[in-house]
């Protein structure tokens, strides 16, 4: 890829990443917070707004840089900062106008598929799990989880059970949705294999 392209993709990672700690974040208050179950038809919505979000920023900054192009051309004099741009500025403002504009498109294609959305989403999730997951092993290590001697034994017991609903049952179903759809393209498969079979035989004999 060229530096543009390479400008693009970085800027598209980083807003990934921004999106998958706002989704993670948003996944955290609702089921560990308001004690609300995982839903991925609840949480995908407010992935998608997340990525138009940004898209949005992005777009802003490339109007902000084409503005500032403007301004600059014909201006020769020194610059008087890092902001105050001058004619020999205005390559490179619209290299930055174009590789901002291209992330926001990236990201409204993502927010536009829904294969991507949920993808967010199953990050977001997984990522919201490694905190819990992680805070419940610094707690199991405090008087080893005991309820006498724990005041927030209750509150990490239902950090634990929305941890469960969270991660755990939506990877078994995923799981064995898997492991059905594998059995029964096996299936599809034995017959063809025994109609091979028997025709090679067949052509033995003659």
């Amino acid at each position: 890829m060229g530096k543009t392209s390479d400008a693009v993709a970085e800027g598209v990672s980083i807003a990934s990443a921004a999106a998958r700690l706002a989704v993670r974040n948003h996944i955290l208050v609702a089921t560990i917070a308001n004690d609300e179950s995982f839903d991925i038809a609840v949480i995908g919505p407010y992935a998608q707004e997340t990525l138009i979000a940004l898209a949005e920023e992005q777009e802003e900054a490339a109007a902000l840089a084409r503005i500032q192009r403007k301004g600059a051309w014909g201006k020769f004099t020194d610059s008087d900062g890092a902001h105050d741009y001058r004619d020999r500025d205005m390559r490179n403002l619209r290299k930055r106008e174009k590789q901002y504009r291209a992330v926001a498109k990236e990201l409204r294609n993502h927010a536009a598929d829904p294969e991507s959305v949920r993808e967010l989403v199953e990050q977001a999730r997984d990522a919201a799990w490694g905190d819990v997951e992680a805070n419940l092993q610094r707690r199991l290590r405090v008087e080893g989880m005991r309820a006498d001697v724990d005041p927030d034994y209750a509150t990490m017991r239902g950090a634990r059970m929305q941890a469960l609903r969270l991660v755990d049952l939506p990877r078994l179903s995923a799981h064995r949705r898997k492991l059905a759809e594998g059995e029964a393209l096996q299936a599809a498969e034995e017959p063809d294999a025994v109609a091979e079979e028997s025709a090679g035989s067949k052509a033995e004999r003659e």
